[in-house]
């Protein structure tokens, strides 16, 4: 057991030959690493799982295979593309990036710190993770796996998220990085996280640190990191109304900012305190012209980091067509959802309806 605090240097080593025998096969992993690939594949990784990312980054990649084939895409068909991985404005910023690539850059992903950063959606973390992958350059990097890790061997206290914390987990990613095979230890470092170093029941049994662990020998893994303080998540309540005609429903676009802007759901309202969900669905449909019998289908729920929604799904027959009011309003068949950027909170509205996606 460490009686003492690990010397940085000592954690290359054994984990860059345990991440060697150990390592899943991935899409994303390879001998030669093309910049842009891994860009994307940093991008989806951010708040998402790995098993959830592996199910959409070669088909998004199939759909925009190089820089330019995004760079020349609609957002709208951006969005459609990365529809289940949720946190839209990293789509956003990924097209916008790639725009900037083209027109800035002569369509090459910078392979420089400085102008890399410059690109929408890219933090130091990211930079990091790709010129230490891309080109085993001697850039550290942080991310909610890297930081269990360092503060469980080093004892770090304090929520991750914090100021001093941070600076100190930075500081230790820097100090720990091998002179020669940045990108692998980084990469080791995090698969270390997610397959034996977990929130918890660590699989310290089994981990190449456990040497080095001063959290292991003084019992307290699951101290570190410490979490941050939660905010209660308030509740959203909604109301919205499937439409249907002849073959076909209507969808209605989000305004241009804020949560979810311009993707595409049924039209829908939030409640004030008191509404009923049955008279304000009626008032929706009122709105858009829509004339039929409402039926109600049930409540649908979806959490955002931020904010519970519960929105409770109505649906009618209609001959009439939709008056809109300006708004941006579709009519089209459940089989050409696919081409619409419709987000998971929506899908789970039209499913409750009845329809199969």
């Amino acid at each position: 057991m460490p009686t003492e605090t690990p010397d940085p240097a000592a954690l290359a080593p054994p984990l860059v030959a345990w991440f060697r025998a150990h390592a899943r096969e991935l899409p994303w992993r390879g001998e030669v690493r093309d910049p842009y690939r891994v860009w994307v594949s940093e991008i989806m990784l951010q708040q998402t799982q790995v098993s959830t990312v592996t199910r959409y980054y070669e088909p998004f990649l199939e759909r925009f295979p190089t820089v330019s084939d995004l760079a020349a895409a609609s957002e709208d068909e951006v969005l459609a593309a990365w529809q289940g991985l949720g946190f839209y404005r990293r789509a956003r910023n990924l097209h916008r990036a790639a725009q900037v690539v083209m027109e800035e850059h002569e369509g090459r992903v910078p392979r420089e710190p400085v102008a890399l950063q410059t690109l929408p959606g890219l933090g130091r973390y990211t930079v990091g993770a790709i010129l230490s992958l891309v080109d085993d350059m001697r850039l550290p990097i942080l991310d909610g796996n890297v930081a269990r890790v360092l503060a469980r061997v080093f004892e770090v206290s304090g929520p991750p998220q914090k100021g001093p914390t941070q600076r100190r987990l930075w500081a230790l990613a820097e100090e720990t990085l091998p002179e020669v095979g940045s990108g692998a230890y980084n990469e080791a470092l995090m698969e270390l996280g997610a397959l034996v170093c977990r929130p918890q029941n660590p699989a310290c049994g089994r981990c190449p640190l456990g040497a080095l662990c001063g959290a292991k020998a003084s019992g307290t893994q699951t101290s570190y990191p410490e979490p941050k303080p939660q905010a209660p998540v308030p509740l959203v309540e909604r109301s919205a109304v499937l439409a249907r005609r002849a073959g076909t429903i209507l969808l209605q676009q989000r305004p241009a900012s804020g949560l979810l802007a311009r993707m595409w759901e049924l039209p829908s309202r939030e409640l004030e305190e008191g509404q009923d969900p049955h008279l304000e669905a009626g008032a929706i449909a009122r709105e858009l012209g829509i004339r039929g019998q409402l039926s109600y289908h049930g409540t649908s729920e979806h959490r955002f980091s931020h904010r519970l929604w519960t929105t409770h799904v109505f649906s009618c027959a209609t001959r009439a067509a939709a008056a809109g009011k300006g708004e941006a309003l579709a009519w089209i068949e459940p089989a050409q959802a696919g081409d619409y950027a419709i987000p998971t909170a929506a899908k789970k509205t039209l499913v409750l309806a009845g329809l199969e996606l």
